[in-house]
């Protein structure tokens, strides 16, 4: 996807460093068995850092605390590959969805993009967090945060790289603060609170509204698509199913333990958004009829 450079004028990012050097590219990382421990903790178990972060936090401890980098953003951005893709991403994010915002009458503010690299993450609002949490939103302070070593694994997982799966990520996780500045997040937690029994399938169901967002920016800029991203958006939306986790993990196929969709779903939600470009399409979600 041919995304313009990024100015940093237009977006917020920051650096909360990490135990392993600050966002490189391919290469180095965390070890193989703890980045599967971070896939199935965020994409099995659930992606609200406030249900899930405290469980991680107390099973890592042994991980490097992370401290605010002296970073300039300018500094954060041209540091690796990673990070000039995911700054580049928040740009077009931004720029595309504030018009959507303005035009429905809301208010919207961006959200900040902290970038760091085998580490531990505090947020302000959301507890802190290892690795293993995987890339997440926090509502409390508006912000995304992405290990950037979780690419190296999707790109294994996903059978290959590309930069639009990486893209898609960072889109699927924007999705989340879409959802938070409507009051869409909030509505859906208080609904889980109310019927517990109700709480995963309005997860799912936030997570594949997410996916047909992260669809919806990507159609909304069609004419900077290259040849093989629709696949390896699939690709990548496939690989992170629960059912495919799942079954990764040597697990039985339980649709009760489903947090995000399966394979099928996810596949399906990017395709709708994607296609379409259309974000009202991605209402059908919470269509209860």
């Amino acid at each position: 996807m041919r995304l313009n450079p990024f100015n940093t004028d237009n977006i917020r990012v920051r650096s909360s460093g990490g135990g392993g050097g600050f966002p490189g590219g391919r290469g180095g990382g965390i070890g193989c068995g703890t980045i599967v421990i971070a896939l199935i903790a965020y994409f099995v178990f659930g992606a609200d850092p406030m249900q899930t972060i405290g469980a991680i936090e107390g099973a890592q401890q042994q991980a490097p605390t992370s401290q605010q980098s002296n970073m300039s953003e300018q500094e954060i951005c041209t540091s690796g590959p990673y990070a000039t893709e995911a700054c580049n991403a928040l740009q077009s994010l931004n720029q595309t969805w504030a018009p959507e915002f303005q035009r429905a009458g809301i208010a919207f503010s961006d959200p900040y993009l902290d970038l760091y690299r085998n580490g531990r993450v505090t947020t302000q609002g959301c507890g802190s967090a290892t690795s293993a949490a995987g890339p997440f939103y926090c509502p409390a302070d508006q912000s995304i945060y992405i290990d950037t070593s979780f690419y190296d694994q999707l790109a294994k997982m996903a059978g290959g790289g590309g930069d639009f799966a990486r893209y898609y990520v960072m889109a699927h996780e924007y999705g989340h603060h879409i959802q938070n500045l409507t009051g869409l997040a909030s509505q859906v937690r208080s609904a889980q609170q109310q019927n517990p029994r109700s709480a995963n399938d309005l997860q799912v169901r936030m997570e594949l509204q997410a996916d047909c967002y992260a669809g919806v920016w990507a159609g909304k800029n069609r004419n900077l698509i290259e040849p093989g991203d629709m696949e390896e958006g699939m690709k990548a939306a496939s690989a992170i199913g629960d059912d495919t986790l799942q079954r990764n993990a040597g697990q039985r196929v339980n649709p009760e333990g489903f947090t995000h969709g399966t394979s099928r779903q996810r596949m399906e939600a990017l395709r709708l958004g994607m296609e379409s470009a259309d974000d009202a399409q991605c209402d059908r979600y919470f269509d209860m009829g």
